[in-house]
Protein backbone atom coordinates (compact mmCIF):
# COMPACT_ATOMS: atom_id res chain seq x y z
CA UNK A 1 0.00 0.00 0.00
CA UNK A 2 1.06 3.06 -1.14
CA UNK A 3 0.75 6.41 1.72
CA UNK A 4 0.10 9.75 0.00
CA UNK A 5 0.08 12.99 1.78
CA UNK A 6 -2.19 16.12 1.68
CA UNK A 7 -0.89 18.15 -0.37
CA UNK A 8 0.38 15.26 -3.04
CA UNK A 9 -2.92 13.97 -2.90
CA UNK A 10 -4.36 17.41 -4.41
CA UNK A 11 -1.80 17.73 -6.93
CA UNK A 12 -2.31 14.16 -7.85
CA UNK A 13 -6.25 14.93 -8.46
CA UNK A 14 -5.38 17.87 -11.03
CA UNK A 15 -3.49 15.65 -13.47
CA UNK A 16 -4.80 11.75 -12.56
CA UNK A 17 -6.46 10.52 -15.34
CA UNK A 18 -8.96 8.43 -15.09
CA UNK A 19 -9.04 9.88 -10.97
CA UNK A 20 -8.94 7.17 -8.33
CA UNK A 21 -11.79 6.48 -6.26
CA UNK A 22 -11.89 8.47 -3.01
CA UNK A 23 -13.06 6.14 -0.81
CA UNK A 24 -14.20 7.74 2.42
CA UNK A 25 -14.25 4.99 5.20
CA UNK A 26 -15.49 7.86 8.25
CA UNK A 27 -18.99 7.74 9.56
CA UNK A 28 -21.64 9.36 8.35
CA UNK A 29 -21.53 11.89 10.99
CA UNK A 30 -18.05 12.54 10.33
CA UNK A 31 -19.16 13.03 6.34
CA UNK A 32 -21.70 15.30 6.87
CA UNK A 33 -18.92 17.66 8.85
CA UNK A 34 -16.31 17.81 5.71
CA UNK A 35 -15.42 15.61 3.19
CA UNK A 36 -13.40 16.40 -0.06
CA UNK A 37 -15.49 16.77 -3.29
CA UNK A 38 -16.42 13.29 -5.11
CA UNK A 39 -15.20 10.75 -1.68
CA UNK A 40 -17.57 8.36 -1.82
CA UNK A 41 -18.82 7.24 1.67
CA UNK A 42 -18.31 3.86 2.86
CA UNK A 43 -18.01 3.28 6.88
CA UNK A 44 -15.06 1.17 8.14
CA UNK A 45 -17.63 -0.98 9.71
CA UNK A 46 -19.47 -1.83 6.28
CA UNK A 47 -16.36 -2.42 4.30
CA UNK A 48 -16.81 -6.18 4.69
CA UNK A 49 -19.86 -6.49 2.85
CA UNK A 50 -19.50 -3.37 0.82
CA UNK A 51 -16.49 -3.80 -0.66
CA UNK A 52 -17.48 -6.20 -3.37
CA UNK A 53 -19.30 -3.27 -4.97
CA UNK A 54 -15.47 -1.72 -6.07
CA UNK A 55 -13.34 -2.74 -8.94
CA UNK A 56 -10.34 -4.38 -7.26
CA UNK A 57 -8.20 -2.88 -10.20
CA UNK A 58 -9.29 0.76 -9.85
CA UNK A 59 -6.71 3.25 -7.75
CA UNK A 60 -8.61 3.87 -4.59
CA UNK A 61 -7.29 6.32 -1.68
CA UNK A 62 -8.38 5.52 1.30
CA UNK A 63 -9.69 8.46 3.45
CA UNK A 64 -10.54 9.13 7.17
CA UNK A 65 -10.37 11.32 9.82
CA UNK A 66 -6.58 10.88 10.88
CA UNK A 67 -4.96 8.03 8.64
CA UNK A 68 -6.03 4.82 11.03
CA UNK A 69 -8.93 3.43 10.09
CA UNK A 70 -7.86 4.13 6.51
CA UNK A 71 -4.67 2.20 7.04
CA UNK A 72 -6.83 -0.69 8.42
CA UNK A 73 -9.31 -0.38 5.43
CA UNK A 74 -6.57 -0.46 3.02
CA UNK A 75 -5.06 -3.40 4.75
CA UNK A 76 -8.22 -5.33 4.25
CA UNK A 77 -8.71 -4.71 0.56
CA UNK A 78 -5.13 -5.72 -0.27
CA UNK A 79 -6.00 -8.53 1.59
CA UNK A 80 -9.31 -9.20 -0.42
CA UNK A 81 -7.39 -8.42 -3.40
CA UNK A 82 -7.16 -5.23 -4.06
CA UNK A 83 -3.88 -4.01 -6.43
CA UNK A 84 -3.91 -0.40 -5.97
CA UNK A 85 -4.42 1.05 -2.90
CA UNK A 86 -3.43 4.32 -1.36
CA UNK A 87 -3.74 5.33 2.11
CA UNK A 88 -4.33 9.56 2.77
CA UNK A 89 -1.45 10.11 5.47
CA UNK A 90 -3.12 12.30 8.40
CA UNK A 91 -6.78 12.09 6.29
CA UNK A 92 -9.39 14.66 6.36
CA UNK A 93 -7.57 16.32 9.45
CA UNK A 94 -4.47 17.43 6.80
CA UNK A 95 -6.36 17.89 4.03
CA UNK A 96 -8.33 20.59 6.06
CA UNK A 97 -4.84 21.85 7.45
CA UNK A 98 -2.85 21.69 4.26
CA UNK A 99 -5.34 22.07 1.28
CA UNK A 100 -8.70 23.48 1.87
CA UNK A 101 -8.78 26.05 5.28
CA UNK A 102 -12.11 26.60 4.62
CA UNK A 103 -13.08 22.83 5.93
CA UNK A 104 -14.66 22.53 8.49
CA UNK A 105 -12.55 20.25 11.17
CA UNK A 106 -13.64 18.27 14.77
Amino acid sequence: MREISAQQLNEYLQVAAPAPLLLDVREPWEYQICHIEGAQLMPMQQISQTHKTLDPQQEIVVICHHGRRSLQVGNYLERAGFTRIVNLTGGIDAWAHDVDRSMATY
